[in-house]
């Protein structure tokens, strides 16, 4: 079947199959895995892209440094400083551009951020000092400069809000989707014992080369090519699986329920326009 012919099947059965969702696994370090079936490509990687790029979070924008005798110049604190994940509270701050103030900078787009330290060793995000508790730096061990004897650093920063499309420090985390893949496994091939040794050893369960195993350790890649007499995929068009892991400004649900939010929002704007026409 031609690639269009293919894309248009894919969205004639995510037409006719009702969208639903699944979660498949939640992990304690926040990572999250869910199923979406009933929708096409083109939705799935919206809901990617979204949540990527613009669902909004917490970053040091501008940094003024008062005084630093450490052996990192100042542009490179201030670009480590950038990179420190901050926990998000998107009910009490707006994207500047978006503020009443226009951008200027009032408490509503923005936050103060103070680091003072002169003690030899490591200085690490916990002594940035948060006026906001509940926007602080979600790593305190990240490591920011190790002063030496009679070395310090005192600075002031000033967290916004922002986008992953602007600059990657904005991004939630990191998020992809693939397609669903169905495994089909011949147990009883003849060929098992030429290639058995040639499958992950952690693709057993049993004795046998296991789909759940082969799934739950991300051993697909590796599975695949090896024998297709004994194994072989088929990915759906309709149904996706998408993997969420935050770096920790907000957790996977927040960070999905603003993405769809964003949407809904794009969405209405763009009716809205095209009915003016």
């Amino acid at each position: 079947m031609a690639g269009a012919e293919r894309r248009e099947a894919a969205e004639d059965d995510a037409s006719k199959n009702p969208m639903n969702i699944k979660l498949i696994s939640k992990e304690k370090n926040g990572r999250v895995h869910f199923e979406v079936a009933g929708i096409h490509a083109g939705i799935a990687n919206a809901l990617r892209r979204t949540m990527l790029e613009s669902v909004p979070t917490m970053a040091i924008e501008h940094v003024e440094i008062a005084k630093n005798s450490s052996a990192l110049y100042d542009e490179v604190v201030a670009h480590r400083l950038g990179l420190f994940p901050l926990s998000t509270d998107l009910s009490s701050y707006t994207i500047p551009s978006e503020c009443t103030c226009k951008g200027e900078g009032c408490a509503k787009c923005q936050l103060k951020m103070t680091l003072k330290a002169s003690a030899p060793g490591w200085v690490t995000a916990e002594a940035l000092k948060s006026k906001d508790p509940k926007v602080a730096p979600v790593h305190a061990e990240m490591p920011l400069v190790k002063l030496l004897k009679g070395q310090e650093i005192e600075l002031e920063a000033t967290a916004v809000l922002g986008r992953g499309k602007e600059h990657t420090k904005w991004s939630p985390g990191l998020i992809w989707h693939e397609c669903k893949p169905t495994i089909k496994i011949n147990t009883t091939s003849p060929k098992m014992g030429e290639f058995k040794d040639k499958y992950p050893k952690t693709a057993f369960d049993g004795g046998k080369l296991s789909k759940d195993k082969i799934l739950s350790e991300n051993l697909l890649d590796a599975c695949i090519g090896v024998c297709d007499e004994i194994m072989s995929v088929e990915y759906s068009d309709t149904d996706f699986i998408f993997h969420i892991e935050p770096w920790g400004q907000l957790e996977a649900q927040e960070i999905l329920s603003a993405a769809c939010e964003i949407i809904n929002k794009d969405l209405a704007s763009f009716s809205e326009a095209f009915a003016k026409q």
